[in-house]
């Protein structure tokens, strides 16, 4: 390892890095890392904090891009940038000779000529740990719009999963709050620890407490972030941990943290394993992408089988738990067993005097408006622009 530091392009890299912060160091990987992948996958953090050196030939001249490791460099895109006819990529020979590395090991400082760097916006994304209040550690995915100067609203998403599956790194997450960010709103993810994930198992109220630590960070970093307000917003099970961040925010005399909620078919109800109850939308669309019978089993393993306790499951907050509460937007999916939920818990919300609106999407399933991008483009944009003019209305 210590034959490969002491090679003269990682001493000149290492060197360049150092006049800009003597703190940072070369890390030396035990393997090969031939894609931003495999350098992903050594260093345990997200492909997209991985930097792509890509040099491109202008005919005369040479430019490097500094692209995130799951994005591509789109060539159309940057001819029009440089307002250049002819692009391609160098080939390797020019590589060596401009840059002083072979392509696959192109640093992004250090270089034998001097070139105009174009960096990826999306490398304004990165990720921050945190402590939980349960001696745990929470990483946090904070995404930034383009060019931005002034504050504007941010927006603390919770994904979903039922409080039991999937992650926050999951690429389509990753996606929706690139997609969010690009609106012009910041938004920091939260990986929060559920029932079934690569975290272990921790039932309620292990999540909702890393969402309430989440929501602690953001509001403390207001500044820092660019944030003039802050909106709390998920989908299913993060629809659920949404309006109970909420609620704990008021039971914890924090709710001034929070300037407005967006929650997104809510999984809230826990009616999941009766035969009779007052949600129709449970019998008549259960099968359309979700089935009720694998919903009561996700609920019994959270809280139980008879919890109702309104922090688990909001649908049972009272009318004194939902007063004063900050302005609300609740979206349901027409064909989604969980539609009627998230209508009764809007209508509770009214009665409570709770500035609060409700948007059924129709002929779509559970989160139907932010999964299938491409089938129905045009709603997940118009979803997309209904949390930023609501983020931006407040």
């Amino acid at each position: 390892m210590n034959s490969i530091l002491d090679k003269e392009p990682v001493k000149r890299a290492e060197k360049s890095i150092k006049e800009f912060d003597p703190s940072l160091k070369i890390v030396c990987l035990e393997q090969t890392a031939r894609t931003a992948q495999d350098a992903a996958t050594a260093l345990g953090c997200n492909v997209g904090a991985i930097v792509k050196s890509l040099l491109f030939s202008t005919g005369e001249n040479f430019v490097l891009c500094l692209v995130s490791g799951d994005k591509r460099c789109s060539l159309n895109k940057l001819k029009k940038i440089l307002d250049e006819k002819d692009v391609s990529m160098a080939n390797p020979d020019d590589v060596k000779k401009i840059t002083g590395y072979t392509i696959g090991g192109v640093s992004p400082v250090g270089h034998l000529s001097k070139l105009k760097i174009y960096i990826d916006t999306n490398l304004e994304r990165f990720t921050k740990v945190i402590d939980g209040v349960d001696g745990n550690q929470i990483k946090l995915y904070v995404h930034k719009p383009e060019g931005l100067e002034s504050k504007v609203p941010g927006i603390l998403h919770i994904h979903g999963g039922g409080m039991s599956i999937l992650k926050a790194s999951n690429p389509n997450y990753i996606r929706w709050r690139d997609d969010l960010a690009s609106t012009g709103l910041v938004v920091v993810g939260v990986e929060f620890r559920n029932v079934a994930g690569e975290l272990g198992s921790h039932p309620f109220p292990a999540g909702l407490n890393d969402c309430s630590s989440a929501l602690q960070w953001m509001f403390d970093n207001k500044e820092k972030l660019g944030v003039s307000k802050i909106i709390v917003s998920g989908e299913s099970g993060g629809g659920n941990l949404t309006l109970a961040t909420t609620l704990k925010a008021k039971k914890d005399k924090k709710l001034f943290q929070i300037d407005g909620v967006y929650a997104q078919c809510p999984y809230i109800s826990n009616e999941y394993h009766r035969s009779i109850n007052n949600l129709p939308s449970l019998v008549e669309n259960d099968g359309y992408f979700l089935n009720v019978k694998d919903m009561a089993v996700m609920a019994t393993a959270y809280d139980g089988v008879d919890s109702k306790n309104p922090l688990a499951w909001p649908l049972f907050a009272t009318t004194e738990d939902l007063t004063g509460l900050p302005p609300h937007v609740i979206s349901v999916n027409e064909l989604d067993p969980l539609r009627d939920e998230g209508l009764l818990y809007y209508k509770k919300l009214l009665i409570a005097g709770v500035d609060a609106s409700s948007i059924t999407i129709n002929g779509t399933v559970h989160a139907g408006d932010m999964i299938f991008i491409k089938v129905t483009p045009k709603i997940y944009r118009s979803s997309l622009m209904h949390i930023n003019n609501f983020a931006n209305s407040l």
